[in-house]
C-alpha cells in the first residue's frame, strides 16, 4: 500500500512538471485585425496645389486604430505613390504611434512632379492627375517577424495651379571658380545666392585643396582675388588658397570683403550610417531650389537634421507633420534607401523611398 502511494505521488509530480514546462513554452502570436484598417477622413473632389502655398496643409490623413491581439505597440506608416500598383512609394510618415498624419502642399507638389504633372501652359504635360495613398499598420521590428496590414488605396485628385505671381530666383550672377571647385577653372561656377542683405551673397561649396576666385557671369571680364590674403578683395587679385572641405563663402559686393567658414548640413541619428555620434550623412545644396538633399540608406530608428556635425543648431519634427522645428522631436524612419530633401528656409522636408 505504501509503495502504491509513493508511485502515485511520483506520477502526479511528473504530470505537474510537464504542465509547467508546457506553460513556459506558450507564446503570443500576432494576427491581423479582422476589422482591418481604413482611412476615416473625407477627401475633396480635387486639391488645387500652388507653390506659393507650399507650407500649407493639403490634407490630414486619419485612420482607425488597429488591434493585432498582442500587448505590443502598433505603428503606422503613410505611403504615397503615383501609380495604383504602388510599385514606387514615398513614405511621408513612419513608425507613427498616432492615427493621423498631415501632408503639406509642398509634399503633394513633389509627388505631382514625379507623376509628370506640370503647371506651365507652354508645355504639353497635364496639370491634373491622381495620387494614391495607403496606410500601413504593423507590429514587430519591420524585419522578418513583422506582422502588417494595409488599407485600401485612397485616390487624391490634384490640380497644379499656374503661379500668377512670378517667383524671383535667388541665384545671382556671381560664382566661385578655380581648381578647388567641382568644375575647375573652366566652370560653370558654384553660384552665389541672395540673402536678406542686398549687398551680401553666399555660396555653399564642397572644395578640394587648391585655389579659387570670385567672378561674374562665368566670365573673366570681372573677377576678384585676394592679394595679401587679408580678407579684402581686389579686381584681378591673387588666387585664394583653400583646404579641402565643405564651406560657406560670404561675399560683400559693396565692401569687397569675404569670409570662408566650414559649413555643413547633415543627417544624424540611430537610423543613419554613423549613428548619433556622426560624422553626419552630408547633404548637398541646390541653389536653384534653395534646398539640401542626399540619397542615403537608413535603418529602422530615428534621425534629425543638424548643422556642422554639432548640437548647436538642429531640427526635428514635433508632431510628425513634415514641418521642422529647431530642437524638435526625433524623426522616426523605417529602414530603406531614401531621397531626402529639406528646405531650411521653408522648414519642410520629404523622405522618398527608392
Amino acid at each position: 500500500m505504501k509503495k502504491i502511494s509513493l508511485l502515485l505521488l511520483a506520477f502526479i509530480a511528473t504530470l505537474s512538471f510537464n504542465a509547467c514546462s508546457d506553460d513556459d513554452e506558450f507564446t503570443f502570436v500576432a494576427k491581423p485585425d479582422p476589422e482591418g484598417i481604413a482611412f476615416e477622413n473625407t477627401v475633396l473632389d480635387s486639391y488645387p496645389l500652388e507653390a506659393s502655398n507650399g507650407d500649407n496643409l493639403a490634407e490630414r490623413f486619419v485612420w482607425n486604430a488597429v488591434d493585432f491581439g498582442v500587448s505590443t505597440p502598433v505603428f503606422y506608416e503613410l505611403q504615397a505613390s503615383t501609380t495604383t500598383d504602388f510599385e514606387g512609394i514615398t513614405v511621408f510618415g513612419s513608425n507613427l504611434s498616432e492615427t493621423n498624419y498631415g501632408v503639406t502642399v509642398t509634399n503633394m507638389l513633389s509627388l505631382a512632379e514625379e507623376a509628370g504633372l506640370d503647371n506651365d501652359p507652354e508645355t504639353e504635360a497635364p496639370n491634373t492627375g491622381t495620387l494614391y495613398f495607403k496606410v500601413r499598420a504593423y507590429v514587430g521590428s519591420n524585419g522578418g517577424n513583422t506582422v502588417e496590414q494595409f488599407s485600401d488605396s485612397l485616390p487624391i485628385n490634384v490640380e497644379l495651379v499656374e503661379n500668377t505671381e512670378e517667383v524671383e530666383s535667388i541665384v545671382t550672377t556671381w560664382g566661385l571658380v578655380g581648381d578647388a571647385t567641382p568644375n575647375g577653372w573652366d566652370g560653370p561656377d558654384v553660384s552665389f545666392v541672395k540673402t536678406e542683405d542686398p549687398d551680401v551673397i553666399i555660396a555653399y561649396a564642397n572644395l578640394i585643396e587648391g585655389e579659387i576666385k570670385i567672378r561674374e557671369n562665368n566670365d573673366w571680364a570681372l573677377n576678384y582675388g585676394d592679394t595679401g590674403a587679408d580678407g579684402t578683395l581686389e579686381e584681378g587679385g591673387d588666387n585664394i588658397q583653400v583646404e579641402a572641405g565643405s564651406y560657406k563663402v560670404t561675399f560683400n559686393t559693396k565692401e569687397l570683403t569675404y569670409t570662408i567658414e566650414p559649413f555643413t548640413w547633415g543627417l544624424v541619428g540611430s537610423a543613419t550610417p554613423n549613428g548619433w555620434d556622426g560624422p553626419d550623412a552630408a547633404l548637398t545644396y541646390d541653389p536653384a531650389t534653395d534646398s539640401w538633399s542626399a540619397t542615403v540608406t537608413l535603418v529602422d530608428g530615428e534621425m534629425k537634421f543638424r548643422q556642422n556635425n554639432e548640437w548647436v543648431v538642429d531640427y526635428g519634427d514635433t508632431g510628425a507633420d513634415g514641418i521642422l522645428e529647431q530642437g524638435g522631436d526625433n524623426i522616426a524612419v523605417s529602414g530603406g534607401s531614401y531621397n531626402v530633401t529639406v528646405s531650411f528656409t521653408k522648414l519642410t522636408y520629404t523622405l522618398e523611398a527608392q
